[in-house]
């Protein structure tokens, strides 16, 4: 009679296969120490054989005694020749990453964009200033049509970009003028057709 995957034991790491489970359920069950100590060797250099593209990978051999250990239920009485991952370890939460939760002025904009403004009111007068201003208030006007695609007056970007820097960059909206938003929408509906073909390519 046959035993069909979904009635035999779980397997720990499936990756393995049941073969190499079985062998070490075996290892496991040997009385001999050194007998134990030389299956384990054996079931080290075959499971390393299942992976030939990772040994030359750092610890590689370090983390088959670590799956060994495992796949034993942690009941494998040998010398390991590394030190061994605990038990207690194997389920333990990784630390909760940190992440700075400052508040955005305007979402449309993007939180990036106001470090930029900060750096272009330190700049000294002169050319690149300028043209560092002229890029960031024609990137904030396309970024606020893609949300608002129905337009936008030009003196709302640059009394927003007048509220970012703190008055430092006052532009005065009737002489200053954005590109007109007919090029910024253009050219997104050009490259979202340029992103359709290129997935209807593959």
């Amino acid at each position: 009679m046959l035993d069909y995957n979904t009635q035999l034991k779980k397997l720990i790491m499936p990756e393995y296969g049941r073969n190499v489970q079985q062998m070490v359920d075996h290892c496991v069950a040997l009385k001999d120490r050194e007998e134990r100590t030389r299956c384990a060797n054996t079931i080290i250099n075959i499971m390393g054989n299942l992976f030939p593209h990772l040994r030359d990978v750092d610890d590689f051999k370090h983390k088959l005694w670590d799956h060994l250990a495992i796949m034993s239920d942690f009941k494998l009485d040998i010398d390991y020749p590394y030190e061994i991952i605990k038990k207690e370890n194997l389920y333990t939460r990784p630390d909760t990453v940190p992440y700075a939760l400052t508040p955005i002025r305007y979402r449309h904009y993007g939180k990036a964009i106001e470090g930029m403004i900060e750096k272009a009111v330190e700049m000294p007068d002169g050319p690149e200033r300028d043209q560092l201003i002229s890029l960031l208030a024609n990137h904030m006007k396309k970024s606020f049509l893609t949300w608002n695609k129905e337009g936008v007056e030009d003196d709302k970007i640059l009394k927003d970009l007048r509220e970012y820097s703190h008055g430092k960059i006052n532009l005065d909206p009737e002489t200053y003028k954005l590109k007109d938003a007919k090029e910024f929408l253009q050219k997104n509906n050009t490259n979202k057709k340029n992103n359709n073909v290129r997935k209807a390519g593959r």
